[in-house]
């Protein structure tokens, strides 16, 4: 972190779909001036005014233009704060000119990847700059994956207060959930699928479950591929789209702390089959919103999200825990996961090293009780 810098945090790409939810929330929630110094960040100066005035931030909102095709700009922009929040995407393409310009500066910077292939590549070349300079990277910092990281963090805090250690496996299961998709995430899935033509060994990252624990291979993990009877939840189960993300996200996460689940801690994330619902929720076709729209304020607003998680001990004991979100999953949640996460990091996490991170093992329980309190989710024993 950037102990000295002007902002503690500067949106950029505030003008996108996804980056002007993440600045009204600020703008909502701390105003300008006050325990958040924060400002908006995009390549336009007039689009930047009209973002502040249509979101109702205050006309004193500090407004900064950085461009990822001016290096300069990018420079003195994360000079100015200790964390950028970066909804500029797809990160395969334009976040790498950003991150090497907050290792090299010590800013903190956090984004909403569901790259695998991109937070690799990262991680190898940015980690020990990273550790050097005191930078932490955090990838990830929305639905994919902070609900299912938490949430297996969550059960594992659950089983050691109820059964006296951590559990082996954790099942996590999409019970409910209602969203759209944006026209940035339907972009970022066609980057990787290009990329993997491109690069065939790309698809060895996003088939390796320890794709992100570099050094370290794990157990093979339980099959998520196909529907198939789930007695935990008495019903069947079928692949969810986020899990070749999230079981990532989950094991860098173990990984990072020290392997406090263990070392053949196994992980598997599936969605519940409703009986005559569609049972692919894999697919990603051509067609879907352009970069830059996304749902309706009505769709946000009437969005959830519901997950299950299932701690299972070697003896057969059993905890449950639930995470839930009163927005859509992807957006008008995200956005606020991703603002409080990088306030949580700046605020209540200082201490923490410099190194590519995700945001769980950073930041753990403080980030759980900052979500609680500011962003709508909750997180529960059954």
């Amino acid at each position: 972190m950037n102990p000295n810098a002007e902002f503690d945090v500067i949106v950029w790409g505030a003008t996108g779909y996804t980056g002007r939810l993440v600045a009204e929330h600020l703008a909502k929630r701390y105003g300008v001036g006050g325990e958040v110094k924060w400002a908006m960040a995009g390549r336009s100066p007039l689009k930047l005014e009209e973002v502040r005035d249509e979101i109702g931030a205050p006309r004193d909102t500090p407004l900064i233009v950085a461009d990822a095709a001016d290096p300069a700009s990018l420079d003195a922009m994360v000079r100015r704060a200790k964390a950028v929040i970066t909804t500029v995407g797809p990160y395969q393409l334009y976040g790498n000119e950003l991150v090497a310009a907050c290792v090299a500066a010590g800013t903190d910077c956090l984004d909403l990847t569901g790259e695998p292939n991109w937070m690799h590549k990262i991680i190898g070349e940015h980690h020990e700059a990273a550790k050097k300079s005191g930078a932490r990277i955090v990838h990830s910092c929305g639905f994919d994956s902070i609900p299912f990281e938490l949430g297996v963090w969550f059960c594992q805090e659950t089983a050691k207060a109820k059964l006296s250690g951590p559990v082996p496996r954790v099942k996590g299961r999409v019970r409910g959930i209602k969203g759209g998709l944006s026209g940035g995430t339907a972009a970022s899935g066609k980057a990787t699928m290009a990329a993997i033509q491109k690069d065939p060994s790309v698809l060895g990252v996003m088939m390796n479950d320890f794709a992100l624990t570099p050094g370290f291979q794990g157990p093979p993990q339980p099959p998520a591929n196909q529907v198939m009877a789930d007695e935990d939840v008495g019903g069947e189960v079928g692949p969810f789209m986020m899990a070749v993300i999230n079981a990532k996200n989950v094991h860098r996460s173990n990984f990072l702390m020290g392997h406090p689940y263990g070392q053949d801690f196994q992980y598997d994330e599936m969605a519940i089959v409703i009986p005559g619902a569609p049972t692919d929720f894999t697919a990603m076709g051509d067609g879907g919103p352009r970069p830059g729209e996304g749902p309706t304020k009505e769709e946000r607003e009437t969005g959830f999200f519901d997950l299950l998680f299932i701690g299972l001990a070697a003896d057969g004991r059993k905890v449950r825990v639930c995470v839930k979100g009163d927005k859509d999953p992807g957006y008008g949640s995200t956005s606020k996961m991703l603002a409080e996460a990088a306030i949580c990091l700046v605020q209540e996490c200082a201490d923490v090293e410099g190194g590519v991170w995700v945001p769980g093992a950073a930041m753990q329980g403080k980030l759980v009780d900052r979500l609680e309190k500011n962003a709508g989710l909750t997180f529960a024993e059954e």
